[in-house]
């Protein structure tokens, strides 16, 4: 089955990320349906559309997708529902613009107009945040930015991963407004807690 413009998508395991085996037991992290941050965003790709927009997507490979896509939410008036990227079972259609990352060789590749960043800590003694606002290290590209450059963005155009445990954000290129020089003390921010997902 091929789409027009969409791709046919299923989730990488499940549709939550809320449950972890810990010593053959099942511990649900959570219970809040409308909890945005334990949706899996990782999936494989089923079919390709007709009007494929990225020719570097295959059939088959891994990618990182909107957080919504796979999402279950309660209506206004408390009906349960599947994303309107719903298809079927462990079907969804997503548009091309809710694609921003693929696998190819076990390697994470972004799309066009994507990078993701990883965040750095903070190096001043008195500061009260744990990393560096608005700066970061790309960890995969798209080609436009090169791997390990420390960037500058703007405020809230980064959105929050977590990628393989490491914690990412992901910002549009043209949220991009700086790339610095490495000083040589930039140590990776990665807490614990991502680490574990």
């Amino acid at each position: 089955m091929h789409s027009v413009f969409n791709y046919l998508v299923e989730p990488k395991g499940s549709r939550s990320t809320g449950k972890k085996d810990i010593e053959g037991q099942e511990l649900l992290l959570n219970t809040d349906l409308q909890n945005h941050e334990y949706v899996n965003r990782i999936g494989k790709v089923l079919s390709l559309p007709l009007a494929n927009k990225y020719k570097e997507l295959k059939e088959g490979y891994e990618v990182i997708v909107h957080h919504n896509i796979f999402r279950r939410f309660r209506d206004v008036r408390g009906k349960e529902k599947n994303s309107k990227n719903y298809l079927s079972e462990n079907v969804y259609l997503v548009q091309p613009d809710q694609i921003y990352a693929y696998k190819k060789d076990n390697k994470w590749k972004a799309l066009n107009g994507f990078v993701f960043v990883m965040p750095i800590k903070e190096t001043k003694t008195f500061s009260l945040d744990a990393e560096k606002p608005l700066k970061g290290i790309v960890k995969y590209s798209n080609g436009e930015f090169e791997k390990e450059q420390l960037i500058g963005f703007r405020p809230n155009s980064e959105y929050e991963f977590i990628i393989e445990g490491q914690r990412l954000y992901r910002v549009p290129t043209n949220s991009i407004t700086i790339k610095y020089e490495h000083q040589g003390n930039e140590e990776e921010y990665n807490p614990s807690w991502a680490q574990g997902s």
